[in-house]
């Protein structure tokens, strides 16, 4: 975290997902094919905002966002979400 090369524009963050669960509480481990795709991660990048509504979150801050939220993109082997700002549920 913190080398990302990349600034998103106005209300944009970028975040880095969570890892897929790896195994059920009761022990059960989960196939590749079968994870579910994480809906939380770490805000890596935020973008000015705009004029009427400046960006509430941080660089840092672990968040909450829909289950079909952002575009992902990889970068150096790590694969990232962008996605406004208002695309995020909740900060944890």
């Amino acid at each position: 975290m913190g080398n990302l090369n990349i600034k998103p524009l106005a209300d944009r963050v970028v975040v880095e997902p969570a890892a897929a669960e790896q195994k059920t509480a009761s022990g059960i481990i989960i196939p590749d094919t079968a994870k579910e795709k994480p809906q939380r991660g770490t805000i890596v990048a935020v973008g000015e905002g705009t004029k009427d509504n400046p960006v509430t979150v941080k660089v840092g801050d672990n968040v909450l966002y829909g289950k079909y939220a952002g575009t992902e993109f990889t970068i150096d082997n790590k694969n990232y979400l962008i996605m406004r700002e208002s695309d995020v549920i909740a900060i944890i």
